[in-house]
């Protein structure tokens, strides 16, 4: 209430009013003004949660901007923004690296990377592999250009790669028949013997393995779709529909199934299992839409000298799946944060081991979110930036003992790493209230302390690893191979998928070259009736077979 709210008084009279009701004009007045303070406190806390929220959307559009238009390696053009020392007086942390040593981000952890940066090589072509077939081409002089020579010799003055382009052709199986004549309750009867014919692992198809196993390198290992694949075969003189490509490619799958279990046993016999799992849009899933999400699952690991890589289809995520995946199987599991691997760890009494990069890329993304300042030394320091600091230091730690012997980097983890996770530790418990919830920093930190346990196991044990990394190397061919054919029409040309995929980077990580380790498999396949015969298949036991002859 303000004063002309009071009634009007005349200096020559007397007040109208009573004490008692000054009194609760007064007091009419201060309840007023404490509404409009109660009032003005609510606007200014929905304002300041209109600002949080805004500075939110703020980091995630500048992010989105980001994934969609800039490089997609987490080396962000950022880092090369502040000096490790200066985060760490900016923070009061000590440095935990060597300053002149390249910030490690994940992806140098990756079989063959290196520990500092290779010098540049020398210009110049690079020589071609000595295992590739030669033919030479003999360039003559004249024997008008020859005459009176003493003698003529030859030199190797160049070499260029030449490729024969695909060629398609009819085999024709000509069957050899002997006719005899033997008597039969002594009459002379004819009887013919017909040569055996090789076997086909799908028996009546009019393609043979050496054409199937084009098809399935080029799809699952080139990324290229049967639709296309039709018309290649077509533009050669071949027809073939996708309709029976795709038939050869499910029952193929179905022949390998036995394959695929041997593997999968040998698998969960191994001491370590990586797991991920990824998107797959399969059309004619029962009961579910065809744009609802289904999953391609895989697993790495194995004993050692024995690596496999399985994929495994199912249109579900749930904790079900890793149960029946992992059924058996007791050691470590390394996954990222998905909660559907708790299940089977807590069953089996296994093991589970976090991925620091998973953590460290929701940090790598916080910082990449901060808003396009000053650029250079003087650039605004974030809690993300501390945090990349002290986590780059663990994987500067990996790179300098990658070669070591698992001793060796046990004690190493033990030494070093331990008072790095100690840091980080403090750090976060400093800093995760200061930051807010919603934030990327905020949900990065979250994740950091709900993984923390897990994400320390990897000290415990020299073979193990500081990040699922190699899971999500595995799965790679398939994601890229999924942009170019982008869905299953069937559950069954997924599972089909899965097996196929299986096999390939299977072959790969045991250093076979795929078109060749599945020629060989399926000529041998219609063969294998015994277990001893299937396990003669393995990868690693062609290998060895191949490597004694």
């Amino acid at each position: 209430m303000i004063l002309a709210d009071f009634p009007s008084v005349n200096q020559d009279d007397k007040p109208t009013f009573s004490l008692e009701e000054q009194v609760a004009l007064v007091l009419e007045q201060a309840l007023r003004i404490d509404e409009l303070t109660q009032l003005v406190d609510r606007k200014a806390e929905v304002i300041s949660a209109q600002k949080k929220r805004i500075h939110t959307l703020e980091e995630l559009l500048r992010l989105a901007k980001l994934k969609r238009f800039a490089p997609s390696s987490e080396q962000s053009q950022q880092a090369s923004l502040f000096d490790e020392a200066e985060v760490a007086a900016e923070f009061g942390l000590e440095t935990t690296t060597d300053t002149t040593e390249e910030e490690a981000p994940a992806e140098a952890l990756e079989p063959g990377a290196s520990e500092a940066p290779q010098p540049r090589q020398k210009p110049g072509r690079k020589p071609f592999a000595s295992t590739l077939p030669r033919e030479q081409i003999f360039i003559t002089l004249s024997d008008a250009e020859k005459a009176g020579a003493i003698d003529t010799f030859f030199t190797k003055v160049r070499e260029e790669l030449d490729i024969i382009p695909a060629q398609v052709r009819i085999l024709e199986y000509m069957q050899e028949k002997a006719v005899f004549m033997a008597p039969v309750q002594g009459e002379p009867q004819r009887r013919i013997t017909a040569a055996l014919m090789p076997k086909h692992p799908v028996p009546g198809a009019m393609g043979s393995i050496n054409l199937m196993c084009f098809v399935l390198i080029a799809k699952y290992s080139d990324g290229l779709p049967l639709y296309r694949q039709e018309s290649i075969l077509a533009r050669y003189g071949g027809e073939l529909s996708r309709a029976t490509l795709a038939n050869w490619v499910i029952a193929l799958a179905r022949q390998l199934q036995p394959l695929i279990h041997l593997l999968r046993a040998q698998q969960l016999a191994g001491p370590l299992i990586q797991a991920d799992e990824t998107r797959v849009q399969v059309l004619k899933e029962p009961g579910r839409p065809a744009t609802s999400d289904k999953y391609m699952w895989v697993t790495l690991g194995g004993p050692p000298g024995q690596p496999s890589v399985l994929f495994d289809y199912d249109p579900s995520r749930s904790q079900e799946v890793p149960l029946r995946l992992l059924d058996g199987f007791q050691g470590y599991l390394q996954t990222d944060g998905y909660a559907g691997y708790h299940a089977v760890c807590i069953a089996n009494n296994i093991t589970q081991l976090g991925c620091w990069d998973h953590a460290r890329r929701k940090f790598k993304d916080a910082q990449a979110a901060q808003p396009n300042v000053k650029k250079g030394p003087s650039r605004p320091l974030s809690k993300a930036d501390g945090m990349l600091h002290l986590i780059n230091g663990l994987y500067l730690i990996e790179r300098q003992i990658k070669d070591l012997s698992t001793e060796e980097k046990y004690q190493h983890r033990q030494e070093r790493s331990l008072s790095v996770l100690t840091k980080i530790k403090t750090y976060l418990d400093d800093n995760q209230h200061k930051v807010p919830k919603d934030s990327l920093t905020g949900k990065a930190m979250t994740y950091l302390r709900n993984q923390w346990e897990k994400l320390t196991v990897y000290c415990t044990h020299g073979d193990l690893n500081i990040s699922n990394i190699l899971a999500e190397n595995a799965i790679r061919p398939f994601v890229i191979g999924r942009k170019a054919w982008l869905f299953s029409d069937t559950p069954k040309g997924a599972q089909a998928s899965a097996i196929h995929y299986s096999l390939i980077e299977t072959a790969k990580a045991n250093g076979l070259e795929p078109y060749g380790y599945l020629n060989q498999v399926l000529h041998a396949l219609p063969y294998a009736d015994t277990v001893e015969k299937l396990e003669a298949l393995l990868p690693w036991n062609i290998k060895k077979s191949n490597s004694a002859e």
